[in-house]
């Protein structure tokens, strides 16, 4: 490798790992994988299949050359010569906690570890690294490669440069790093996704609605909001000129009637799953995986891309990414 390229490892090549791949291999580093299944390249080379395909649809300029892959026979290899270690293994700490040992003991001293979790807290995680401030939850969301936001949660013994640093490499491929400032299980949108869950699954249980039924009040009402204003700035809308106060003087006392049971879990019956899975698959089964990704990646350029036109949410983002890819390659042509 050269000098100047820029390293990424990615431990675990599952979906989401697969993901980081991308995001990072078509921004032109050079991303060494390790994963002890067999079928891990197969599998990433799917989701690369995907990503490039959509990825650069969201863009004006051309993205840089892509990088190289390197798949790798061991942890040390992987991490040997990365300046971002991203984590993406299954979700049980023991697991986790013996893969930390083996990158620490073999990756460069500067090198940001992030982790790929979506419930296990820093404190959790660092309890067997002999320096904690290096690891951080770098919490992404599926697809990795075309959805930007990156839940960043670097604990207690942080360093605020070091998050600096590791927000700058984030954005660098494109991404939104939230700060997550405080520790928290499941940090903060799997925690309002989580409540959305329980609901829909007590409703399924019921027989109030299908698996269709609630996903058709997600995507033709509300789901669109949230895409372009998310909650509290689609709430202000709704309160009028009066704004936010008016709002929750209005549907405030709502809260206090009992809609919801957010705090009562239905159980996941051999019963209810099948209920779940044969509602699941007279919605969706028409439809292959793959088929399903693309249609997925496609919906989501477009919304994408037209918010773009508004300089607004995620498009907003682009744009800056946008005059980010152009600079770059005005450097590279003026060297």
């Amino acid at each position: 490798m050269s000098n100047n390229e820029k390293v990424a490892a990615i431990i675990g090549g599952g979906v989401i790992g697969g993901g980081w791949v991308a995001r990072f291999l078509l921004h032109g580093w050079r991303v060494q994988v390790f994963d002890q299944d067999s079928a891990a390249k197969e599998k990433i080379d799917a989701v690369l299949d995907n990503a490039r395909a959509s990825l650069p649809k969201l863009f004006a300029d051309a993205m840089p050359q892509e990088g190289k892959l390197v798949f790798t026979s061991s942890i040390t290899e992987a991490v040997a010569g990365a300046s971002w270690i991203q984590e993406s293994v299954p979700e049980r700490l023991d697991i986790k906690h013996a893969v930390f040992k083996e990158i620490e003991a073999a990756a460069a001293d500067n090198a940001i570890i992030g982790s790929s979790t979506s419930g296990f807290m820093p404190s959790e995680l660092k309890t067997v690294l002999a320096k904690p401030e290096r690891l951080f939850v770098a919490h992404p969301f599926n697809p990795v490669y075309l959805l930007p936001l990156v839940e960043l949660v670097p604990g207690d013994e942080h360093n605020p440069e070091e998050v600096k640093r590791a927000q700058a490499v984030l954005e660098s491929i494109g991404m939104k790093p939230l700060h997550v400032r405080a520790e928290m299980p499941a940090h903060i949108a799997d925690r309002f996704l989580e409540a959305v869950w329980r609901e829909a699954l007590w409703m399924i249980k019921d027989g109030s609605a299908t698996t269709e039924e609630i996903d058709d009040a997600i995507r033709y009402g509300f789901g669109l909001r949230w895409a372009q204003m998310g909650l509290f700035e689609t709430y202000r809308i709704a309160g009028g000129d009066a704004g936010m106060k008016h709002f929750i003087a209005q549907f405030g006392p709502c809260l206090e009637w009992p809609w919801t049971k957010l705090m009562d879990v239905p159980e996941l019956t051999d019963e209810l799953v099948e209920k779940i899975a044969a509602q699941s698959d007279a919605q969706s089964g028409a439809h292959s995986i793959r088929e399903l990704e693309r249609i997925r990646d496609n919906n989501l350029v477009d919304m994408m891309v037209a918010q773009k036109h508004r300089n607004w949410g995620a498009g907003e983002l682009l744009n800056k990414h946008d005059a980010r890819l152009a600079a770059l390659k005005a450097s590279k042509s003026g060297s």
